[in-house]
């Protein structure tokens, strides 16, 4: 069986795309386009939350997307994949340095006083969730005065180039397990089927390009009680990575740009150590593009989880590799529930039949005398 052939279904579709583009102008004279800057900036979260799940890091194409998309951030991703898919790749990167960092944001709930002191940074956690009502109607003066009279107090005038790393000072202490002297080859998850059983890389690279409310709903389950991790932040850190890549000519490792990108490291319970050390304090790694810390948390819960997983074998769905991994992309997902919207006449129609049989055998059945 096949699908049956619509007649005017290509009229009908271009319809629909100018049906959809009415609407994204439905302010008609009293409307204004949004410009790119605008959405790149204003919406700074929206912008950081779409980079990292199109795993392609370009603010300005990801305002475009979001922009082209009206908002929905699934599709807004999904344009964004597109767009890298027909990019060529021009090397890999090297392991990149997280504390060469120029930070904008970084606390610890492990300590009060952490080595280069706490840094709150732009942050809700410490506002009121009430409506500002009052950028109802905000005065473009009003809304460039903002900025202007925050940069001429001169925030973090004094601040050093980088901080040191929480980390550091517990594996100096011996309660953490030593970092390992070369790093495994990293899984290309762009390149290569996850083929389960999978390394942690391959685990990392999904999560760090997944949905972040689908990474928030497992990592969410094993908070609540489906699993064991109860972690404690060392560090959560917000800021711009330089990003280090060889030069063509000597090899030499160059900055050729940096990337706005959070980044949480969890220690979680402590076990025996795996060479018959003393026991050790568990960890959990959370990264990704742009400012999206309850994603980098959901995340590092999750990678500790995996571990356990990997190790002992999954006791709930948040330590199951398989479970986690094919659950959490967000361009996955919304694919194959999209699709249920394409024709499905034949198959239905099979289905009628099948339950129009059945009935007519049920009703022969209870109409025979006993």
């Amino acid at each position: 069986m096949g699908y049956v052939a619509i007649k005017g279904g290509g009229r009908a579709i271009e319809g629909s795309h100018a049906a959809v583009e009415a609407l994204r102008t439905a302010e008609g004279d009293a409307g204004s386009p949004l410009s790119l800057s605008a959405i790149e900036h204003q919406l700074r979260l929206l912008t950081s939350r779409v980079v990292s799940e199109g795993g392609l890091y370009h603010p300005r194409l990801a305002a475009l997307a979001i922009k082209q998309m009206q908002g929905d951030t699934l599709e807004a991703a999904f344009a964004l994949r597109a767009y890298r898919s027909t990019k060529p790749r021009l090397l890999e990167m090297p392991v990149q340095d997280t504390s060469k960092m120029r930070l904008i944001r970084r606390i610890s709930s492990a300590f009060k006083d952490i080595p280069g002191g706490q840094m709150l940074g732009p942050t809700y956690d410490y506002a009121l969730r009430l409506m500002r009502l009052d950028l109802a109607d905000e005065s473009p003066e009003a809304f460039r005065g903002v900025a202007s009279r925050f940069m001429r107090q001169r925030p973090g005038a004094d601040l050093p180039d980088t901080f040191p790393k929480v980390l550091d000072a517990l594996r100096t202490e011996g309660l953490l397990p030593p970092l390992a002297t070369r790093a495994p080859d990293a899984f290309d998850i762009t390149r290569e089927p996850l083929v389960f059983p999978v390394p942690r890389s391959a685990a990392l690279a999904t999560m760090a390009r997944a949905e972040t409310g689908s990474l928030l709903a497992i990592a969410y389950s094993n908070m609540r009680g489906y699993g064991d991790v109860h972690p404690t932040i060392a560090e959560l850190r917000v800021g711009y990575l330089p990003v280090m890549l060889p030069h063509p000519v000597t090899g030499e490792l160059i900055e050729a740009g940096e990337v706005l990108m959070t980044e949480c490291e969890v220690v979680a319970m402590y076990e025996s150590d795996d060479n018959d050390g003393p026991p050790v304090f568990t960890l959990g790694y959370g990264a990704c593009f742009g400012h999206n810390e309850v994603k980098a948390i959901a995340m590092a819960i999750l990678d500790r989880a995996l571990q356990k997983g990997m190790r002992d074998g999954p006791s709930n769905p948040s330590e199951d590799p398989e479970f986690v991994l094919l659950h959490v992309d967000g361009v996955d997902s919304m694919g194959f529930a999209s699709h249920y919207k394409m024709p499905h006449y034949v198959t239905f129609q099979s289905d009628m039949d099948r339950l129009r049989t059945t009935q007519g055998k049920a009703a022969d059945t209870k109409g025979v005398p006993a």
